[in-house]
């Protein structure tokens, strides 16, 4: 099969589309026939070394996709019914091995196309929004980059959930993007310190940015707050006075995807499909796809999502 490769290891936009094997499956999995991967930051993140696939997984980049069962395995799946998966590594390929537990319905009304730019974002963030922190209606919850592929998700999903959604956003283009998909509070980290404007009212964060906002993470929580950090774009180390927790008995919390166990994954995949898709189905929320390319231009694709000119998703066809 073809999948995109990096030719130099000193160089991350070496990604060139080369003749490589074909996965062999394990018990359990299904061969699929790619047609459109998405592209998320932890791409960039392998394509530069830094954030490796878990023991046993693909090492072609790639975490989610969308395609047809090519070859059910031992699983009883059908050949020819189309899936969209949750992977660990192998999207950026025509062909990948998928666990059975990773694999979820085509969302009625979605292309192939656009289902593959919904699947991360969608579970990240029900696992962190929805599973881990039990968002409700009347909350107040800040969602960190808003015009990304995970925060305009993210704001939708919160409005379907009934909390008052704050963003960060780099320009007013970008803000009005979150402002049209239902952002209720707008703030330029351009031009304002988020942590003035919601002092002690936010009850859930999302986070990708890590170490640079910590501490005003921290002052923006309300009494029980929780924060939740899924990326460290910001960087990894930071200090704090740990007495700001206590009085406001303030949770923070590390998560990710990729790492999880199969069962773990499963049951996000599954929960997921349970909570999230029918929203998909109705156009509660709706995929927003900054732009397409074909598989072989990933290196263009990575350039355009490190660019931070994107708002929503980057997609590959094969």
């Amino acid at each position: 099969m073809k999948a995109i490769q990096l030719n130099n290891p000193e160089d991350p936009r070496s990604l060139a589309l080369v003749e490589t094997d074909t996965p062999k499956l394990r018990d359990g999995e299904v061969l699929v026939k790619v047609h459109a991967a998405g592209v998320n930051r932890g791409d960039l993140l392998q394509a530069r070394g830094h954030y490796p696939p878990p023991p046993g997984a693909s090492d072609i980049i790639g975490l989610e996709c969308s395609g047809v069962i090519e070859d059910p395995g031992t699983t009883g799946r059908t050949i020819g019914e189309e899936v969209a998966c949750l992977l660990a590594g192998g999207g950026y390929a025509e062909y990948v091995a998928v666990p059975e537990g990773q694999l979820m319905p085509i969302p009625e009304g979605y292309s192939l196309t656009e289902a593959a730019s919904v699947v991360e974002a969608a579970c990240t963030v029900w696992s962190n929004l929805g599973m881990l922190a039990g968002v409700q209606e009347g909350q107040t919850v800040l969602i960190h980059g808003g015009a990304g592929g995970i925060g305009t998700f993210a704001i939708q999903l919160c409005k379907q959930l009934g909390a008052t959604v704050a963003v960060t956003a780099g320009s007013a283009e970008k803000l009005e993007t979150c402002r049209e998909l239902g952002a209720d509070i707008l703030i330029n980290y351009r031009e304002q310190d988020f942590s003035e404007e919601l002092k002690g009212r936010c009850d859930v964060i999302l986070d990708i940015i890590g170490a640079k906002y910590l501490r005003q993470n921290l002052r923006s929580l309300a009494a029980d707050g929780q924060l939740i950090i899924i990326g460290l774009q910001g960087g990894v180390k930071t200090e704090i006075n740990l007495g700001a927790l206590l009085p406001r008995r303030l949770s923070v919390r590390g998560t990710t995807l990729r790492a999880r166990s199969l069962a773990g994954k499963a049951e996000v995949v599954a929960s997921t499909v349970e909570h999230v898709w029918p929203m998909l189905s109705d156009a509660r929320i709706t995929h927003h796809i900054h732009a397409t390319l074909p598989l072989a231009d990933a290196a263009k694709a990575h350039d355009l999502l490190d660019s931070g000119a994107v708002t929503g998703k980057i997609v590959l066809e094969v």
